[in-house]
């Protein structure tokens, strides 16, 4: 029994990070800082003994930026293919409404709404279209960017833990 308790921190850990994993691709779940959290935990669960607060601040950085790549990625496309900031809002109402939908919505989701969103300013279906395919695509890229921050994020820890 004490074993089992013994490893409660480590197997908490690997949920949140696992939970982040998942949050990085359904935006209802803070997927970057489930994962910083994770990675937390497994650092208290070795006393900071490998990894201190240097590693830390480094990790916290890394999970803050994540917040300004995804929006920077997000309005990027939107705006390279000129969207509104409505479509951009019905991108992201999409995209949370697409989670209930599995892969598909969660690709259509974010294009019907930016769609829809354009729509509202009473703009052609053309620019309405163009606005759903530059929302989709940056939030795609906001994807890719905080997958790729994640896995420098786990990397570090590992580096630092082991090496």
């Amino acid at each position: 029994m004490d074993a089992i308790i013994a490893l409660l921190p480590e197997l908490l850990a690997v949920v949140l990070i696992l939970i982040g994993l998942a949050g990085l691709v359904l935006p209802v779940l803070p997927g970057i800082p489930l994962i910083y959290a994770g990675l937390f935990v497994l650092a208290w669960a070795d006393d900071f003994t490998y990894v201190g607060w240097v590693t830390l601040t480094v990790l916290g950085v890394l999970a803050a930026a994540s917040y300004g790549l995804d929006f920077l990625a997000t309005a990027l496309g939107a705006k390279r293919f000129g969207a509104s900031p409505r479509a951009i809002t019905g991108a992201t109402v999409g995209a949370v409404i697409g989670i209930f939908f599995g892969l598909p919505g969660l690709i259509l989701g974010p294009f019907l709404g930016a769609a829809l969103g354009e729509l509202s300013r009473q703009r052609s279906l053309t620019a309405a279209g163009q606005a759903g395919l530059g929302a989709t695509l940056g939030l795609a890229l906001g994807v890719a960017f905080k997958l790729a921050l994640a896995c420098a994020m786990i990397g570090i820890y590992l580096l630092a833990r082991f090496f």
